[in-house]
Protein backbone atom coordinates (compact mmCIF):
# COMPACT_ATOMS: atom_id res chain seq x y z
CA UNK A 1 0.00 0.00 0.00
CA UNK A 2 1.54 3.95 -0.74
CA UNK A 3 -0.20 6.98 -0.24
CA UNK A 4 1.16 9.97 -1.41
CA UNK A 5 0.71 13.75 -0.56
CA UNK A 6 0.68 16.77 -3.38
CA UNK A 7 2.32 19.29 -0.72
CA UNK A 8 1.34 23.12 -0.98
CA UNK A 9 2.56 25.67 0.40
CA UNK A 10 1.08 28.86 1.80
CA UNK A 11 0.41 30.75 -1.46
CA UNK A 12 -1.35 27.43 -2.67
CA UNK A 13 2.20 26.39 -5.31
CA UNK A 14 3.01 22.69 -5.29
CA UNK A 15 6.52 22.33 -3.47
CA UNK A 16 6.95 18.59 -3.98
CA UNK A 17 5.70 15.10 -2.71
CA UNK A 18 5.69 12.91 0.23
CA UNK A 19 4.66 9.32 -0.02
CA UNK A 20 4.01 6.56 2.61
CA UNK A 21 5.08 3.00 1.76
CA UNK A 22 3.82 -0.04 3.64
CA UNK A 23 6.71 -2.71 3.81
CA UNK A 24 7.49 -6.52 4.24
CA UNK A 25 8.61 -5.83 7.33
CA UNK A 26 6.30 -3.41 9.30
CA UNK A 27 7.99 -0.44 9.30
CA UNK A 28 6.48 2.83 7.00
CA UNK A 29 8.85 4.00 4.48
CA UNK A 30 8.51 7.52 3.94
CA UNK A 31 9.69 9.26 1.27
CA UNK A 32 9.83 13.04 1.46
CA UNK A 33 11.08 15.26 -1.86
CA UNK A 34 10.52 18.92 -1.75
CA UNK A 35 11.53 22.37 -2.91
CA UNK A 36 11.51 25.52 -2.90
CA UNK A 37 11.51 25.83 0.89
CA UNK A 38 13.32 28.23 3.38
CA UNK A 39 17.22 27.39 4.28
CA UNK A 40 17.91 25.81 7.59
CA UNK A 41 16.19 23.22 9.63
CA UNK A 42 12.06 22.63 10.05
CA UNK A 43 9.87 20.32 11.89
CA UNK A 44 7.89 17.81 9.89
CA UNK A 45 5.40 15.78 11.33
CA UNK A 46 2.20 13.71 10.30
CA UNK A 47 -0.85 15.35 11.72
CA UNK A 48 -4.23 14.06 12.38
CA UNK A 49 -6.43 15.30 10.05
CA UNK A 50 -6.80 15.23 6.53
CA UNK A 51 -7.27 19.08 5.59
CA UNK A 52 -5.09 21.66 4.72
CA UNK A 53 -7.99 24.22 3.80
CA UNK A 54 -6.99 26.70 6.45
CA UNK A 55 -5.06 29.47 5.60
CA UNK A 56 -2.02 28.26 8.15
CA UNK A 57 -2.69 25.28 7.82
CA UNK A 58 -4.55 24.29 11.69
CA UNK A 59 -7.34 22.62 9.77
CA UNK A 60 -4.96 19.43 9.88
CA UNK A 61 -5.36 18.95 13.58
CA UNK A 62 -2.15 18.00 15.83
CA UNK A 63 0.36 15.48 15.44
CA UNK A 64 -0.90 11.75 14.93
CA UNK A 65 -0.16 10.92 18.94
CA UNK A 66 -1.82 7.80 19.48
CA UNK A 67 -1.30 7.18 23.41
CA UNK A 68 2.35 8.96 23.40
CA UNK A 69 4.06 11.73 24.48
CA UNK A 70 6.22 14.51 21.77
CA UNK A 71 9.15 13.81 21.11
CA UNK A 72 12.16 11.61 20.70
CA UNK A 73 13.65 13.27 23.76
CA UNK A 74 9.94 12.75 25.91
CA UNK A 75 9.66 9.84 28.47
CA UNK A 76 6.57 7.73 26.41
CA UNK A 77 7.68 9.31 23.12
CA UNK A 78 7.57 10.10 20.40
CA UNK A 79 4.34 10.62 18.96
CA UNK A 80 3.47 8.04 15.46
CA UNK A 81 3.76 11.45 13.86
CA UNK A 82 7.21 12.51 14.78
CA UNK A 83 9.40 12.87 12.32
CA UNK A 84 13.28 13.70 12.03
CA UNK A 85 14.28 17.51 11.35
CA UNK A 86 15.01 18.17 7.91
CA UNK A 87 17.73 20.31 6.39
CA UNK A 88 17.33 21.99 3.95
CA UNK A 89 19.94 23.84 2.07
CA UNK A 90 20.88 27.25 -0.02
CA UNK A 91 18.90 25.50 -3.05
CA UNK A 92 15.32 24.79 -1.17
CA UNK A 93 15.82 21.59 -1.79
CA UNK A 94 15.00 18.37 0.48
CA UNK A 95 14.75 14.65 -0.10
CA UNK A 96 14.93 12.04 2.53
CA UNK A 97 14.00 8.51 3.57
CA UNK A 98 12.35 7.89 7.06
CA UNK A 99 11.49 4.54 8.48
CA UNK A 100 8.62 4.84 10.81
CA UNK A 101 7.79 1.83 12.86
CA UNK A 102 4.69 3.32 15.29
CA UNK A 103 2.52 4.55 12.30
CA UNK A 104 -0.35 1.98 11.75
CA UNK A 105 -1.22 3.55 8.06
CA UNK A 106 -4.55 1.77 8.14
CA UNK A 107 -5.14 3.25 11.33
CA UNK A 108 -3.98 6.11 11.13
CA UNK A 109 -3.87 7.54 8.45
CA UNK A 110 -6.54 5.87 6.66
CA UNK A 111 -8.87 6.43 9.18
CA UNK A 112 -12.51 8.17 8.39
CA UNK A 113 -10.48 11.85 9.07
CA UNK A 114 -7.42 10.95 7.05
CA UNK A 115 -3.99 12.31 7.44
CA UNK A 116 -1.55 15.08 6.74
CA UNK A 117 1.46 15.93 6.03
CA UNK A 118 3.12 19.78 7.59
CA UNK A 119 6.38 21.22 7.27
CA UNK A 120 7.00 23.65 10.34
CA UNK A 121 8.98 27.19 9.97
CA UNK A 122 11.27 26.20 12.54
CA UNK A 123 12.84 23.08 14.07
CA UNK A 124 11.39 20.83 16.44
CA UNK A 125 12.77 20.85 19.72
CA UNK A 126 11.79 16.93 20.30
CA UNK A 127 10.45 17.60 23.59
CA UNK A 128 8.24 20.20 24.21
CA UNK A 129 4.96 19.37 24.47
CA UNK A 130 2.40 19.14 22.80
CA UNK A 131 4.38 19.89 19.38
CA UNK A 132 8.08 20.73 19.92
CA UNK A 133 7.90 24.44 19.61
CA UNK A 134 8.31 24.01 15.93
CA UNK A 135 6.71 27.27 14.61
CA UNK A 136 4.26 27.74 11.85
CA UNK A 137 3.21 25.71 9.47
CA UNK A 138 4.29 26.72 6.46
CA UNK A 139 3.58 23.49 3.70
CA UNK A 140 0.66 21.18 4.03
CA UNK A 141 -0.21 18.54 2.04
CA UNK A 142 -3.46 15.36 2.36
CA UNK A 143 -2.04 12.02 2.48
CA UNK A 144 -4.44 9.82 -0.36
CA UNK A 145 -4.19 6.49 -1.17
CA UNK A 146 -2.25 5.81 -4.86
Amino acid sequence: MQLRADVMNSEGTSIGTVTVNDTASGQALIVVALSDLPEGSHGIHLHETGDCSADDFSSAGGHISGDREHGILAAGGPHPGDLPNVVVGSDGNVNVEIFNDLIDIEGMLLDDNGAAFIVHSEPDDYSSQPSGDAGDRIACGVLEEV
